[in-house]
């Protein structure tokens, strides 16, 4: 067995293993619950069955611009409910969605572009400028979202909102296979060009049940994103566990920190998803009467200073605060079952369907207590992901002795619990002694006067 639902809601069963396809999934929620809320932006509700309907035609859309199985198709665009239809009728006919990180702009969006391979681009009017400014452009044609090029982009574009008016048939999943890549998802880069990590149907679906499970997701629970769509957290932690789960997903475009209550209050979210420093600019606002106030249950929180846990649950009103650790190669690989007594700053423990050890240099495990590299292996097919795009080099090098190797240095205490040491690269010799550069990062980030901080050794 590999997943299947819970306590009587309309959760997808994966008994069977081809059953593991994210445009199937869509169409059973819509067979099974058409009229129940998928995504909802803004004040437009888009229920299951409307939503697979969407998806039918952009995939009739896309297939009558040469879309077809194996394509990719770029995505600049920032968050929205058209992108998921967008990636989810791609996925129906077997093509590949590379999202862009709509910073971009200059040599890094061209190189991206053009590492994607992609032949065509979807894009937000309000972001072509900057596709204009790269010249000749690697795409047969140009998807606008919300508006008209107002600059001559040397390609044919038209409106993608006329995709939606398409009509056709369910497309034939049954050639698709679950090990196929569904989408690649660009690495931040630190160390080097960033490298497309491909993840399949399988992974994603994984990923997004193993999380509904560990946060506890109840019936009733709406979730709540505004993590951009180039970041893997928000399909697996927002748009897929809705997807699997059968429960309303609420969209905005952008985290504003001063709206982000008000906002959840708009859509009835009991759960919310932060990255980074977006949570730490909630804590650091001015404190108002109504902070908890909100429909919130559970906050994902990622990471969150141990000190802060207690203080931030009191002060918005939470039942738990969800920890973990993850990489876009590896999805959620550690977490903390909200409920349980987990010691502080623990990132919990390994989640189903992969093995992970900490390993030394030479790749043999350290012992208890010890800091070693934390590597993991797959149990079942297709949980991790499927290697670099087009970069079969660095896949290599990162699947060492048959383990994938993340480049993140923790330990693992007596109990089983696993804790964050620092990037393997970015430990910081000094007087004789390792210096971890996160831990020194965490000490001046809880000053209230700092947004953002980074350590590095003397040069």
């Amino acid at each position: 067995m590999f997943y299947s639902g819970s306590q009587g809601m309309p959760w997808l069963d994966f008994d069977a293993m081809d059953d593991r396809l994210l445009g199937r999934c869509l169409r059973r929620q819509a067979e099974a619950i058409p009229d129940a809320d998928f995504l909802v932006e803004d004040d437009v509700h888009y229920g299951f069955g409307r939503s697979n309907e969407l998806a039918n035609a952009y995939a009739a859309g896309f297939r009558e611009l040469g879309v077809g199985r194996g394509d990719t198709v770029a995505l600049f665009a920032k968050s929205g409910s058209e992108l998921v239809f967008s990636a989810l009728g791609l996925n129906k006919l077997g093509a590949i969605w590379v999202p862009t990180n709509t910073d971009y702009k200059g040599a890094w969006l061209r190189e991206t572009f053009e590492d994607s391979r992609a032949k065509l681009l979807v894009a937000d009017a309000e972001l072509l400028p900057r596709v204009a400014e790269l010249g000749e452009l690697p795409f047969e044609h140009i998807a606008v979202r919300g508006g008209e090029p107002e600059a001559e982009l040397g390609v044919p574009t038209l409106p993608l909102a006329a995709l939606a008016d398409r009509h056709g048939p369910e497309p034939d999943d049954n050639a698709l296979y679950y090990g196929d890549t569904a989408a690649i998802l660009w690495t931040s880069g630190t160390t080097g060009r960033s490298k497309g990590v491909m993840q399949s149907h399988s992974t994603w679906i994984k990923a997004a049940v193993n999380g509904a499970l560990t946060a506890g997701l109840q019936e009733g629970d709406v979730l709540y994103s505004c993590l951009p769509m180039y970041n893997s957290a928000a399909w697996v932690a927002n748009v897929f566990r809705a997807l699997v789960t059968g429960v309303p997903c609420g969209i905005d475009s952008q985290f504003s920190a001063g709206a982000f209550w008000d906002r959840t209050r708009h859509y009835g979210a009991t759960m919310c998803f932060t990255l980074g420093a977006m949570h730490m600019f909630l804590w650091n606002a001015p404190e108002r009467p109504d902070d908890a106030d909100n429909p919130v249950r559970v906050f994902s929180a990622i990471p969150l200073p141990a000190a802060l846990e207690e203080p931030f649950k009191k002060r918005f009103g939470l039942e738990s605060v969800f920890q973990g650790y993850g990489q876009s190669e590896l999805m959620t690989v550690l977490a903390r079952t909200p409920g349980e007594a987990w010691k502080p700053n623990s990132l919990g423990e390994p989640q189903a369907g992969v093995e992970v050890a900490l390993l030394d240099d030479d790749d043999l495990p350290v012992t208890t207590g010890e800091t070693g590299e934390l590597c993991a292996r797959p149990t079942e097919p297709f949980a991790l992901f499927n290697g670099y795009w087009g970069d079969p080099e660095a896949t290599v090098r990162a699947w060492r002795n048959l383990w994938y190797h993340s480049g993140d240095l923790m330990r693992q205490d007596e109990d089983g619990e696993f804790f964050f040491v620092d990037r393997k690269a970015d430990f910081i010799r000094f007087k004789g002694r390792n210096l971890s550069s996160f831990a020194v990062e965490a000490a001046v980030m809880a000053h209230p006067a700092v947004a953002q901080a980074a350590a590095h050794g003397p040069r």
